[in-house]
This record gives structure tokens, sequence and C-alpha cells, in this order.
């Protein structure tokens, strides 16, 4: 049986949906895509996915800049999707689907490039997550993670906080490495983009 996201965090982020653009989150969130794209490199006339969309403020800034980029957004909650969906200003090279991280529903080696921004810390199946962004990721594609980190480098070290429905799990260094290299993901490197918010970058 597929272990998913609770309903009640799932409820949360559908209310949040339509004044989620102008909540501080969204504020916060936009400074930390921008510091990310620094350290972004994509190939010409890559096909990325962004896992965790919310509303796809993070694909279209990379569509803005990158005129040849296609892109598929999904998450979980329809209301963010639907968000998404009606400020598009990319059709038809950004698209966005609801679905689940645990269980992608993409073919095998499809995108150049993976992003997750601030929703690791919700998933309560970390392994599957990275199974599914190693399987839906092509030879030599970049895995781009961002999210609160503990203070720790320990492999093991995770921090479990419980706030919003459900709790949250905050990933150090070491952890992040460790769930990448059990599904041939390669660690290339870790970036703090703004305060605690730590970009890890992976290839496969």
């Amino acid at each position: 049986m597929i272990n998913r996201i609770p309903n009640h965090k799932q409820q949360l982020f559908d209310l949040w949906a339509s004044s989620y653009d102008t909540l501080f989150p969204s504020v916060f969130y936009q400074a930390i895509h921008k510091r990310l794209l620094e350290y972004v490199e994509l190939p010409k006339q890559a096909n990325v996915l962004d896992i965790g969309c919310g509303t796809g403020r993070l694909l279209d800034r990379l569509a803005s800049q990158e005129p040849t980029l296609k892109a598929t957004g999904l998450d979980f909650s329809g209301e963010m999707i639907r968000q998404a969906r009606a400020h598009n200003r990319h059709r038809p090279r950004i698209i966005f689907i609801e679905g689940n991280a645990i269980a992608l529903p993409f073919a095998e080696n499809q995108f150049d490039a993976v992003f997750n921004t601030l929703s690791f810390l919700h998933y309560d199946s970390p392994e599957q997550v990275f199974q599914q962004v190693s399987r839906v990721l092509r030879p030599n594609g970049r895995f781009y993670l961002v999210d609160i980190t503990t203070p720790t480098q320990s492999e093991s070290e995770s921090a479990y906080v419980p706030v919003s429905p459900g709790g949250v799990r905050f990933y150090s260094r070491g952890a992040r490495a460790r769930l990448g290299k059990q599904v041939r993901l390669n660690c290339l490197g870790h970036h703090h983009l703004l305060g605690p918010v730590l970009l890890t970058v992976f290839a496969k």
C-alpha cells in the first residue's frame, strides 16, 4: 500500500492556495528560488520536473530565463495546481498536474533535472521519493533538493518537529547524501541559500 502524505496536510495546503502568493512564506520562497538558480545548470532545451511545485513560481522564473525549457510541475494539492494553471504564462511549455512524489506518473529517464523546494520536509517516505527521482532522471541529470537542514553533518541525523498537521522532518547533509547513495545519486555538494535553508545537488 502506498504511504501517502496525510489528508489533513493536503487540506491545509488546499486552504492556503488562493492566498498563498500574498503570504510571507511565498515571499520567502521567492528569495530562495532566486538564490537556487545561481547554482542550476541545464542543457539546452531541457525538460525539468518540479515536485511540490505549489503555485508554480519556480517554474515561472525558470521559463522566463530559459526560453527553450519545457517543464512539469507536480503537487499533491489540487487547489495549488489550480492556482498554478490559472497563472501559467508559459503554456504549452509548462504544464501542471496533481500527483504524489512517491508514485511519480512519468516514464524512466524522462527529465534532465528535478527540483524539490521546501516540501521534502513533509514527506514521510523519503527513501521512496529519492527512488522515484532517480527513476525519472536521465543519465547525468541533476536533482536539486532545497530544504531546511539540521546543524549536524551526521549521516543518520534527522530532526522531527511536531508542527503543522503530521509534523515535519529536517535532514542533515550526511542524511541527504545517504539517501542519494541508496539510489545511486551522487552528492555533488551543499550550498546554504538563506539561513538554515540548504541546497544539495545530486547527479545520476
